[in-house]
C-alpha cells in the first residue's frame, strides 16, 4: 500500500510532512498532532484564553503556508512548530505593549506538578508566589521553565526549539533554577507552613 493509499493516522511524521506539502488534509492531521502542544505553549506565554487560541491559529496558519519550502534539518518537526509559536508571542506582546506575564486567576501549576517534586502543593498562595517569580524572569528564562516543566521536553529538545546546545540549555537551566530561587526568596522567606519555599522548585539536574 502506498503512502497516499495509507490512513494519515497511520503515516509516520517524515511521510506525514511530505504528503501535507500538496495535501491539505494531510497537513490538518500535523494539525491535530501538535495543536495541544502549541496551545499550551502559547498559553502559558500569553495568559488567557483567547488570545491563546488566536496566537495558535495563526501559528498553524503560518505553517500552513510555508510548509511546501520545509526541509527536514535534523530536528524534530515540533521545533519547527515552537519557533513560530515563539515569534507570534513576541510580536503579540509587542503588539499589545504587554509585559509576558500569566493570569494567576485562570491558570494552574498542575502542568508544573507533573515534572516538579513532592514540595510543590496546590495551595493558592504558593501557586501565586511560584508563578509571580517566575515572571520576574527574562524572557529566555521564562520560555526555558515552560518547555522544560509545561511540555516536558528535554534539554537537547529545548535546546532545538531556543536555537542553542544542550550544554547551553542545561547551564541556562541551572543559573535559571537559582534566579528563581532568588526570586522567591525576595517575595516571602518562608511559606504558609513555615517550610522554605525553595523546596518547591526542582532539584538542580547532575
Amino acid at each position: 500500500m502506498s503512502d497516499e493509499q495509507r490512513p494519515l493516522g497511520e503515516l509516520g511524521e517524515e511521510d506525514l510532512i511530505e504528503q501535507a506539502k500538496t495535501d491539505a488534509v494531510a497537513f490538518g492531521e500535523l494539525y491535530a498532532r501538535y495543536v495541544t502542544r502549541i496551545y499550551n505553549y502559547v498559553y502559558y506565554r500569553t495568559g488567557n484564553h483567547h488570545d491563546a487560541e488566536d496566537v495558535t491559529a495563526r501559528v498553524f496558519q503560518r505553517a500552513l503556508q510555508h510548509i511546501p519550502r520545509y526541509h527536514d534539518r535534523g530536528v524534530p518537526f515540533s521545533a519547527w512548530l515552537y519557533r513560530i509559536a515563539h515569534n507570534l508571542v513576541v510580536n503579540w506582546h509587542r503588539d499589545k505593549s504587554r509585559r509576558q506575564v500569566v493570569s494567576l486567576e485562570d491558570i494552574s501549576v498542575g502542568a508544573l506538578k507533573s515534572e516538579a517534586p513532592e514540595g510543590l502543593t496546590e495551595r493558592r498562595e504558593e501557586q501565586e508566589l511560584l508563578l509571580a517569580a517566575i515572571h520576574n524572569l527574562p524572557d529566555d528564562r521564562q520560555q526555558l521553565i515552560i518547555l522544560k516543566f509545561v511540555e516536558h521536553l528535554s534539554n537537547a529538545e529545548v535546546g532545538q526549539i531556543m536555537g542553542r546546545s544542550e550544554g547551553a540549555v542545561k547551564s541556562l537551566y541551572h543559573r535559571t533554577l537559582l534566579a528563581l530561587r532568588d526570586e522567591i526568596e525576595k517575595l516571602q522567606r518562608t511559606g504558609p507552613d513555615g517550610s522554605p519555599l525553595r523546596d518547591l522548585l526542582p532539584p538542580l539536574e547532575e
